[in-house]
């Protein structure tokens, strides 16, 4: 059995320090139960009419439906990316991962460390 209401949110920094700022301040607030920060990685990308190339740092936020959106302007909210990556996508999950996900994205999240 698979649980249905997982998801992953998918976003690069410039940065590993920004990356993993932006992991701790989901997890801590409660809006991702982890967050995996790989990299570097090499990004080529189409910016302002060229071609770019670019060393950055993944993050895959696992989350829940219900704290999505919260999530996301989290995350937008740590970016200095002017258009930043920001990719959901639901998944399959165990049981026992689903409800690890969900208990640790609880009602009881606290604010982000600035107070925001």
């Amino acid at each position: 059995m698979t649980s249905p209401d997982i998801v992953e949110i998918r976003t690069t920094f410039s940065t590993r320090a920004a990356a993993v700022a932006c992991a701790e301040r989901l997890v801590t607030a409660g809006l991702a139960a982890c967050v995996q920060v790989d990299g570097p990685i090499t990004s080529v990308y189409r910016w302002g009419g060229g071609v770019e190339t670019a060393e950055e740092w993944r993050c895959v936020c696992k989350t829940t439906a219900a704290v999505r959106d919260a999530c996301l302007e989290e995350v937008s909210s740590c970016h200095a990316y002017q258009t930043p990556e920001l990719i959901v996508s639901d998944v399959a999950a165990s049981m026992a991962y689903g409800d690890w996900v969900r208990a640790s994205v609880s009602a009881e999240r606290q604010p982000p460390a600035d107070g925001s």
